[in-house]
């Protein structure tokens, strides 16, 4: 049974941090003692997909354990770093040439929209779209997915060139 990662997290991010610990009780067949969302989303998320695809090997556990053992542990804080001193006299103005449409978004950016009631995420990638695990070549692809009809994906995540709208 193959776990799609992707739609697990997109599944998780929707439930209540209520919901989250009562989920990661029935995971993890213990309490949970922890309130925050994105922690129990990431530990949640990873005992699934261990559970489908095997967790560490005992090998692998006691190797870890080796290796935290043998740790060196700095006893005092690293001395501040002084700031690298600015050099005078230089200076380069220039435009950089790009192919990227200016409308969209630097790929890692994630796309927020409330459509009826639910958040919609999309992350740019740098050849197209992640929603909900799935991978998409435009915002009208994801748009469409996400309305059921064909939408300009720009005017559906409020991208009028101007860049994302906060």
């Amino acid at each position: 049974m193959a776990l799609n990662v992707g739609k697990e997290v997109s599944k998780l991010r929707r439930l209540t941090v209520r919901e989250l610990r009562e989920r990661y009780e029935d995971v993890f067949q213990e309490e949970c003692r922890s309130n925050h969302k994105q922690w129990l989303i990431k530990r949640i998320a990873w005992r699934l997909q261990a559970n489908v695809e095997g967790d560490l090997s005992e090998r692998a556990r006691r190797r870890a354990l080796e290796i935290a053992n043998d740790a060196d542990l700095r006893m005092k804080a690293p001395p501040e770093k002084k700031p690298a001193p600015v050099a005078r006299g230089r200076k380069f103005q220039g435009k950089i040439a790009t192919t990227h449409d200016k409308r969209i978004p630097l790929p890692g950016t994630i796309l927020t929209r409330e459509y009826k009631g639910a958040t919609v995420q999309v992350t740019v990638l740098p050849t197209g779209f992640d929603y909900e695990g799935e991978i998409y070549a435009s915002l009208s692809a994801v748009a469409k997915v996400i309305t059921g009809s064909h939408t300009n994906g720009f005017l559906f995540f409020r991208l009028n060139g101007t860049g994302a709208r906060k």
